[in-house]
């Protein structure tokens, strides 16, 4: 049985690989088999750290996850308010939307190709989220809006909609709409 959490050269190999092939093909298109080859681990080793494919993709959005976190805490802390943060998370989100490479949103790609609500995988999704709303109501609840839940509930679905339409239409364009977005939401105190 893959002992959880352990570290290793290899894992973090796999980690990385099994995150760009996952990122930029899809978690279904790519194979173990090749994301070992790539990563240039045995199927033995592969084993001493997964259960499986799920586990390696769980693994890979709570890797994400977790830096998603730092980050957001990073610019929490180096923000002057409540409403700097805020439009802070909005401007870096349009800036990842902007990047080269990008293919949306890696949590509403694995909750589209994993849409069992029960699945270790779908389960990863939504602890992202949950705790995305969370820090978004926070910081709103902070500013005074009227209604903290719904400004974040909002924000969240703004950014879900901005990084579909980045992907698919004009990133400049979605980047804007939720800077934008994100603005109005501030305004409603």
């Amino acid at each position: 049985m893959p002992v959880q959490g352990r570290r290793s050269e290899a894992r973090e190999r796999l980690l990385a690989t099994a995150s760009r092939l996952f990122y930029a093909e899809g978690i279904r298109a790519v194979g173990v088999d090749r994301v070992m080859a790539e990563a240039d681990v045995a199927r033995g080793t592969f084993y001493r750290h997964f259960e499986g494919k799920d586990d390696l993709v769980r693994a890979y959005l709570v890797a994400r996850d977790q830096r998603i976190r730092a980050d957001l805490a990073a610019a929490k802390q180096a923000a002057v308010s409540p409403t700097a943060f805020l439009e802070t998370v909005a401007q870096g989100i349009g800036e990842e939307m902007c990047g080269v490479g990008f293919r949306g949103c890696p949590f509403i790609n694995a909750a589209a190709e994993y849409p069992e609500r029960n699945s270790a995988v779908h389960q990863a999704v939504l602890a992202y989220r949950d705790h995305f709303h969370e820090v978004a109501q926070d910081a709103f609840r902070q500013v005074g809006v009227t209604d903290s839940k719904r400004s974040a509930d909002a924000m969240v679905a703004l950014r879900d909609g901005a990084m579909i339409a980045a992907y698919l239409g004009d990133p400049q364009t979605a980047r804007g709409t939720l800077v934008h977005g994100v603005a109005a939401l501030l305004s409603d105190r």
